[in-house]
């Protein structure tokens, strides 16, 4: 398998739930390069079945604060990965990642900025959302802007 798509969130967190979001519409699409799992709010604990998955590249999508408009999307880069606040799981994200870069020599953290962070998913991210859909069906990582940091 070429990618890995994990998509962490929260589906009761406003923005927080544009992860698992974007693993429900992924999972009904029939591609042979990805496969999808919606680790919740627990990526820790589907450690074990994504090295087991062997992905060639894993690519983990969450809802960050970059402080950028709401709805922005960016490749975060791996030294940035420890400074961002990322979603609402327990252990940071960038143990995590460093954990998994002993098995799986790719990993892409994409960041999609919230708006809120309760109540509904606002329409902004909604719409970013569809497009990073889009984006990740059509292999087309490479155009996704790396944040600056």
């Amino acid at each position: 398998m070429k990618y890995l798509i994990v998509c962490i969130g929260n589906r009761d967190g406003g923005d927080d739930s544009v992860g698992p979001y974007i693993a429900d519409r992924l999972k009904g699409r029939k591609e042979e390069d990805f496969d999808v799992l919606d680790v919740g709010i627990t990526p820790e604990n589907y450690t074990g079945v994504i090295k087991e998955k062997n992905p060639d590249i894993l690519v983990i999508i969450d809802a960050v604060d970059m402080q950028l408009s709401a709805g922005e999307i960016r490749i975060i880069p791996p030294d940035s990965i420890g400074v961002m606040h990322v979603s609402t799981h327990g252990i940071p994200l960038s143990v995590i990642i460093k954990y998994l870069k002993q098995y799986i020599h790719t990993v892409i953290l994409i960041g999609i900025q919230p708006e809120t962070m309760d109540g509904d998913m606002s329409k902004t991210v909604k719409q970013s959302a569809n497009h990073l859909i889009e984006i990740l069906t059509f292999d087309a990582i490479s155009s996704i802007q790396m944040l600056d940091t």
